[in-house]
């Protein structure tokens, strides 16, 4: 079985059978700055970025305080939202602390200047969420970037679905969450 169903969601077995820990230190925050698009976001997270901008402001460099103001902070593509690229590199939202890329909204949020944090999609990277026959459908995007953290996963014996479990209960809920686990349980 390669796709099950927990209430509602449908789930891609690779997400299951999957071990993940970022190891930030090695891999430097890549996820940050690899790929043409940035973070998918929904019509609620665009306005709380955009509203946040100024705060964050602090932390980016001239080059993405430029591009914001010249591009805003989100954009359009296929009938989807993301963050905007920097070039199509790294997002709007990094900054670099001792070579490392890290996101300046979780920052703000942290330090208390934000009521929420960075994207929910950014929080449940590697899984990706996608649509089948008309339901949520979990994925794990396996990228070489990533090599590390599924090493990191097996070595220290953490599932990816307890890696992004906060997330995961934020977008479905706790019970929902219990449930997925219990499945993983069982057949681990």
């Amino acid at each position: 079985m390669s796709v099950i169903s927990i209430g509602e969601v449908l789930v891609d077995r690779a997400v299951l059978d999957a071990h993940f820990s970022c190891p930030l230190d090695r891999c430097r925050g890549a996820c940050c700055i690899e790929g043409e698009l940035g973070a998918p976001v929904d019509e609620r997270e665009a306005r709380f970025l955009d509203s946040s901008v100024g705060i964050v402001s602090p932390k980016l460099s001239e080059k993405n305080l430029r591009y914001l103001r010249r591009h805003g902070c989100t954009e359009v593509y296929q009938g989807s939202i993301y963050t905007r690229t920097v070039e199509g590199q790294e997002c709007v939202f990094v900054f670099h602390n001792d070579g490392i890329a890290l996101c300046a909204v979780e920052a703000a949020w942290r330090n208390g200047l934000l009521d929420s944090t960075k994207p929910l999609s950014c929080r449940l990277f590697p899984i990706r969420v996608r649509k089948k026959f008309g339901l949520d459908y979990l994925v794990y995007e396996q990228h070489a970037m990533c090599r590390e953290a599924r090493r990191d996963g097996v070595e220290k014996g953490v599932r990816l679905v307890d890696y992004v479990g906060e997330a995961l209960k934020e977008r479905y809920g706790h019970d929902w969450y219990m449930s997925l686990k219990q499945f993983v349980d069982s057949f681990t």
